[in-house]
């Protein structure tokens, strides 16, 4: 049961009135016959020179609520990046050597770096808001006076009072008990509440779900169980992405090559030409720049931004830009049937008569049952929606007896409309039917579809007998099933068309969680399997996993082992919870998706936190997913492109002892109208094309030959150029040329990465050529970007060498695609 679930049964939630308690030593309620302590039991806590000693020798509560990253490790990581070094170090040499129009490449570093930070400051915000609404604030006893103190107030030894709802914070052992029921599955997995006793142990990240009591703290701060799983699990670690990983891989690479071919230009440009030192350096600039493909890093962020933001609108907190690449990715996904697959709650599914007893008469029974408990739990409350009491015609109830799980039934006794009595008993059937009855049968069945089985049952004599249940009459069998979320079916439907493997992990019995997930449709939910029967050896364990859709009795340990285990065999595993339990098993998965509601410690790990708590989020973070790697991996080729370009034309210039031929102004024109702004359009473009691996050899495959036809293409026009134009400002002329054949070229490519063509990218693209027009026509512009053709020859010369070269990208492109398919 989880902690929306338990709300739901009326718990005492933050902001809301504490339900009363009643306080030991009064008198027995005739109403609800529970022992109560005496006045002289009642302990008086920690005097304050106990509370202060203990101060003193640091035995306090003073974990620190982690929900994220802190604002100088999210800014440290977003700054100091290779590719700010690399950019940043040639953005300063430009601005002291050349005008601002040789610069403009370094504002990508602001753009990129702010994006990151404030992606991550924004998840971290809502994560801290959440901390803070799920804050609790325990009701101590200490000199005998009871007050509500912060969590990090508490100290070893506290007495701490319990009631329905309240949250154990620190480890601890039962003092006080008033048929004390504490719902563990946070840490277990288990749903069933596990009735306490004085003397027996309680741990923090469990809730009380009936009676009250009081614990004594026995482990506080870092030593408490639910503080040790988050201590482990504090390390942040980043989203494995193969995007990010892949984009790294090159910006290495590319380092590697700059250095050479720094130098080469340096060379070329300076000692062999006794150039002019300022604009040696700024075409040294130009020529190692380029190699960057430093929009790439930019239009990652901001489609992974743009991203986060449209899963926003969905109740879906992003905490990493990369992690909805991840979930596109993965084909194994691990998750809890409580609060994932079922909702909070049960429903009736059904009724049956025994022993001739009448339908209409049996419904007033359970009308007035549910009328008598002011505190239902979750089976009582699916009988009062069921059958809900109109005011006015509740039978009179003169003795109740609440639900416990020692005796596993509760029951009233009541004044009917006639004046009749009837005293009436609603339990677990295996407690209220004698062995023999052949009502067990036709129950165990029922229980094996995954169902829950009431007894209504009629008694003689007073609630309090202990006998009572002997002489009890069945009366009717009620049908409970827990709540199905209605969107949870067509989420897994999702995911196996997806070819994406789901694998229940619950700590309930195995056969009924299998029965849950099969009527969801889930695939292979009848393969069950007791988490208890697993093998130890990883190998084993993975053949089981992997054989296996359904997993029940799993220990919080067992569910990080099943994670190791899937991920040995080479799968890539997303893991949903909400509970303590889940933390680790979450941290270890490529993907943790964790729930609004759960634990302060799961929303800290968690990549992803489904702020709605609705699974059926997640098909849409795979959507986005797809559609960010399908599109970068589509536009990613022409950003390598020119890295490719770059490096070609910055080794023939070396070989060939001539001036390089651009200043960065001209590269900063041509990759903004051919590749960085239509790369920003056709990067937020639908596109629903599966998950590909291989980022990096996708991708170099078409930019390399095009790179290499760009290269060559514009080194022709430039050698001939050369020979071409002589006296002064031959060599803006050349430049010039230069630039054309690039541009058109460079357009060719934007050409075949915009296919298959809609009216938009049409469009697209007949812009980008429109504005490079406008730089050639537009005098100041000509100026501005130091751009300007003169003659007719060598400009149409430039233009027939473009088309040749579009010729050859044609062929080769076709030549790729049909030897090695997508």
């Amino acid at each position: 049961m989880t902690q929306r679930a338990l709300r739901s049964s009326g718990e005492h939630t933050p902001g809301r009135p504490r339900p009363a308690r009643i306080d030991a030593g009064s008198e027995l309620d005739p109403v609800h016959p529970m022992k109560l302590p005496a006045p002289a039991v009642r302990a008086r806590g920690l005097t304050a020179a106990e509370v202060a000693e203990r101060i003193a020798r640091g035995e306090v509560n003073d974990v620190p609520v982690r929900s994220s990253r802190s604002m100088r490790e999210i800014v440290r990581a977003n700054v100091f990046t290779r590719f700010n070094l690399i950019i940043g170090v040639l953005w300063l040499i430009m601005l002291s050597v050349a005008p601002i129009q040789d610069s403009l490449f370094g504002f990508v570093i602001i753009a990129n770096t702010g994006i990151g930070i404030f992606q991550e400051w924004r998840a971290k915000k809502t994560l801290d808001s959440l901390a803070v609404i799920g804050e609790v604030k325990p009701t101590v006893r200490r000199d005998g006076v009871a007050a509500e103190i912060s969590t990090s107030e508490i100290v070893l030894g506290d007495l701490i009072e319990l009631g329905p709802g309240d949250k154990v914070v620190v480890d601890g052992t039962v003092a006080e008990t008033d048929n004390l029921e504490i719902d563990e599955s946070l840490l277990t997995g288990e749903a069933d509440p596990v009735l306490k006793q004085a003397g027996d142990p309680v741990m923090s990240g469990s809730f009380v779900v009936a009676g009250g009591g009081a614990f004594s703290a026995t482990k506080v701060g870092r030593e408490a169980y639910a503080a040790q799983l988050a201590e482990e699990a504090s390390r942040f670690t980043l989203v494995q992405s193969e995007l990010r990983s892949g984009i790294s891989m090159i910006l290495k690479y590319v380092t590697w090559m700059m250095v050479p071919a720094a130098i080469g230009l340096i060379i070329s440009q300076l000692v062999v030409h006794n150039s002019n030192v300022q604009d040696s350096i700024a075409r040294t600039v130009g020529g190692i720049v380029p190699m960057v493909p430093e929009g790439l890093v930019l239009l990652t962020s901001v489609a992974f931004a743009i991203g986060v933001i449209r899963l926003g609108r969905k109740q879906c907190l992003v905490q990493e830009l990369p992690a909805i690449e991840g979930l596109a990715r993965v084909d194994v996904v691990c998750l809890d049937k409580t609060g994932t697959l079922t909702e909070g709650g049960m429903d009736v599914t059904e009724v049956r008569a025994l022993n001739g007893a009448d339908d209409p008469y049996i419904r007033r029974v359970l009308r007035s049952l549910g009328a008598s408990d002011p505190r239902p739990n979750a089976s009582l409350q699916a009988i009062i929606d069921a059958y809900p009491s109109p005011n006015g015609e509740a039978w009179r109830c003169t003795e109740a007896l609440p639900f416990s799980s020692a005796r596993k039934y509760s029951g009233a006794a009541f004044v009917e409309a006639d004046g009749r009595s009837s005293t009436w008993l609603l339990g677990a059937p295996d407690v209220l039917l004698p062995n023999q009855d052949p009502a067990l049968d036709e129950i165990e069945q029922l229980n094996e579809q995954g169902l829950r089985v009431l007894l209504l049952a009629r008694a003689e004599g007073r609630l309090a007998e202990p006998e009572i249940a002997h002489r009890a009459v069945p009366t009717a069998l009620i049908v409970l099933e827990q709540r199905l979320r209605p969107d949870a079916g067509d989420t897994l439907r999702y995911f196996a068309d997806q070819r994406v493997a789901t694998k229940v992990i619950s700590g309930d019995n195995a056969v009924s969680v299998g029965a849950v997930a099969g009527k969801l449709g889930l695939p292979g939910a009848e393969h069950t399997l007791d988490a208890r029967r697993l093998p130890t050896d990883p190998d084993e364990m993975a053949t089981a996993m992997e054989e296996n859709a359904v997993f029940g009795r799993v220990s919080p340990q067992q569910k990080r082992e099943m994670v190791a285990a899937l991920q040995s065999r080479g799968h890539t595993v997303a893991m949903t919870g909400d509970g303590v339990n889940d933390v680790l098993a979450l941290k270890d998965a490529d993907i943790g998706v964790s729930m609004g509601s759960g634990s302060e410690a799961t929303r800290a790990v968690a990549q992803i936190v489904l702020l709605n708590n609705s699974f059926a989020t997640l098909p849409s973070v795979v959507a986005e997913g797809r559609r960010v790697i399908g599109n970068i991996t589509r536009v990613a080729t022409l950003f390598l492109t020119k890295t490719v370009y770059s490096v070609l034309l910055a080794i023939l210039v070396v070989c060939f002892q001539v001036e390089y031929p651009f200043l960065p102004r001209h590269l900063t024109l041509l990759s903004t109208l051919t590749i960085g702004v239509p790369a920003f359009f056709l990067a937020l473009a639908p596109n629903k094309e599966r998950a590909q691996p291989h980022f990096v050899r996708r991708v170099m495959r078409y930019s390399v030959p095009s790179g290499l036809i760009a290269g060559i293409a514009t080194f022709v026009t430039y050698m001939i150029a050369r020979h071409y134009y002589t006296g002064a400002g031959a060599l803006d002329a050349e430049t010039s040329v230069a630039t054309l054949t690039l541009f058109l070229v460079s357009m060719w490519v934007l050409a075949i990465i915009a296919r298959p063509y809609t009216w938009w990218r049409i469009v697209l693209v007949a812009s980008m050529g429109a504005a490079f027009l406008v730089v050639l026509v537009v005098p100041w512009l000509q100026n501005f970007f130091a751009l300007r053709l003169v003659g007719a020859v060598m400009p149409w010369t430039a233009v027939a060498i473009a088309v040749v070269a579009a010729a050859a990208l044609e062929l080769t492109w076709r030549l790729i695609s049909r030897r090695f398919p997508a």
